[in-house]
């Protein structure tokens, strides 16, 4: 029989298409449990439900059934419970915690809060689950009251704080974010920070419970001074929070060391200097040292910077090794995010997973002996995966979309390096469409990314591949001022945006 003949990218494919995140392993390291979205063709509507797969090879399972949004799964420290969103029953109204046994049975509405919740985790007595929650204005409340309200929607919108909007969600709440704690047996949630300026974001429990670490911008006026990100300390049950002294910028991903002593960060230095790589940096709790930058002298951006249309690589908090005596980050490099591994006096870095695809959600076993992760690459959608540490095999866990890969021919992409205009070395890609003959000639797309401070990448892209797919020639770069080609490279275009990328074109034509 001749070997049915593939087809080219098409638009509908996003249709077709579905989306893995959220990879999360169990504390075992038995399972491996992700969300997966779909998109319904006739409604346009995303649903998405949580997967379950061995990690020791074999065919997924669906866990989670409906015509919802199930998102953000966090194990239970014993294993047997997991915790997630969903916006089940919701009636339009914000995602709510559930929980289900990992043996069976059915999910359990956790909470009714009205607000939207980021689910952090589980404490470490397993009895109370971290979240954040921006609760819903009182003026949106009272239109859901008020069917006469609630058809004639929203009249009117007052603002006093500089930044009131942003892209993929819109005009946005007046309430602000804080840290709440819900009993996992009961719901009953319990807001620990309050206030109307500032947010709190990033809270993580120590090791042994009785503490609670969370970064905040507590100057009068936030959105003017971005960079004002501080760490503090407060009893894990709420009371008067303790600030951390840290160098000025912004501030994510935090981690308590194992013995509590310790929490890692990512940051940067300096106000208002948006060209400074993300750092891994640590700082001990009882503020007996000054934070300490452990990546500078290895000119990194640990964040998982790589640009897709097609499920982001989450940057996620570094991860202390058992002992208390390495961490691992995840890293941009030349279009792709890696995991490294360095001691906590900085002197010793070894890569862990390298180069070659988007690395994102890493998370660990109990005993760290094993490692999944979300990965993408630029020939397939992201996919999970697994890891032994101490081996180089990895284990595909997950072949989402394997018949429409089987189904379509992909354009050939080549990669290449080439001078800029000061003799820099920069990376890009070509994308040639199928059956390309180069005896012919050919419209052509060059596609630039904003930021400018990330990078295209070792990511698919559904756009470029449907543009080469209907015969362009696409090519992609990371200029100057592009991440994963260290400090220097970003830092060009500081102040001269139009500066050393245009003079490159110049010479081009």
């Amino acid at each position: 029989m001749p070997a049915q003949k593939k087809r080219f990218v098409t638009a509908e494919d996003l249709y077709t298409l579905q989306q893995l995140s959220d990879v999360r392993i169990s504390p075992d390291g038995g399972h491996v449990v992700y969300r997966l979205q779909r998109v319904d063709r006739k409604t346009e509507k995303k649903y998405s439900n949580l997967w379950v797969v061995p990690s020791g090879g074999g065919e997924p399972r669906q866990f989670t059934y409906g015509d919802q949004s199930d998102s953000s799964p966090r194990w239970s420290l014993d294993g047997t419970t997991l915790a997630f969103l969903s916006s089940r029953n919701s009636n339009g109204k914000p995602a709510q915690i559930h929980l289900i046994p990992f043996d069976g049975g059915e999910a359990r509405k956790l909470t009714s809060i009205d607000g939207e919740i980021d689910l952090v985790g589980w404490s470490p007595d397993g009895r109370k689950l971290l979240c954040t929650v921006r609760k819903m204005d009182a003026e949106a409340l009272e239109r859901e009251k008020d069917e006469q309200k609630k058809k004639l929607g929203v009249v009117v919108r007052h603002y006093t704080r500089l930044f009131y909007k942003m892209d993929g969600y819109g005009y946005l709440p007046h309430e602000r974010t804080h840290i709440w704690l819900v009993d996992a047996r009961t719901g009953k949630g319990k807001q620990l920070t309050e206030g109307a300026i500032h947010d709190e974001t990033f809270p993580t429990f120590s090791p042994d419970g009785r503490t609670i670490a969370f970064i905040s911008n507590r100057t009068e006026e936030p959105d003017a001074y971005p960079d004002y990100d501080d760490i503090f300390i407060m009893p894990a049950e709420g009371g008067k929070p303790r600030k951390l002294t840290t160098p000025i910028g912004g501030k994510s991903m935090l981690s308590f060391s194992p013995d509590g002593k310790w929490l890692a960060y990512l940051g940067s230095e300096g106000e208002n200097l948006h060209y400074k790589n993300t750092s891994l940096w640590i700082v001990p709790v009882d503020g007996s040292q000054p934070a300490k930058n452990l990546t500078e002298k290895y000119d990194l951006h640990t964040a998982a910077d790589v640009i897709t249309d097609f499920g982001a690589a989450e940057t996620v908090a570094p991860v202390w090794s058992n002992d208390g005596k390495s961490i691992y980050f995840q890293a941009a490099v030349h279009g792709s995010t890696v995991l490294k591994r360095i001691d906590i006096a900085g002197k010793n870095m070894t890569e862990v997973i390298g180069e070659g695809g988007a690395l994102g959600t890493v998370s660990f076993d109990k005993s760290q002996k094993q490692v999944a992760y979300f990965y993408g690459g630029m020939h397939d959608t992201p996919q999970a995966h697994l890891r032994e540490l101490g081996g180089s095999t990895v284990r595909y866990l997950t072949h989402i979309n394997r018949d429409y890969f089987a189904s379509v021919k992909l354009p050939k992409v080549e990669e290449v390096w080439y001078k800029g205009a000061d003799g820099t070395d920069l990376q890009g890609w070509i994308m040639f469409p199928p059956n390309f003959d180069p005896n012919k000639t050919y419209p052509s797309i060059f596609e630039i990314h904003g930021g400018p401070w990330t990078q295209y990448g070792k990511f698919f892209m559904h756009e470029f591949n449907y543009f080469a797919s209907n015969g362009y020639v696409v090519y992609f770069t990371n200029p100057r001022g592009g991440r994963g080609y260290g400090e220097k490279h970003s830092k060009a275009i500081w102040g001269d945006f139009g500066g050393p990328g245009l003079r490159r074109l110049d010479e081009v034509r």
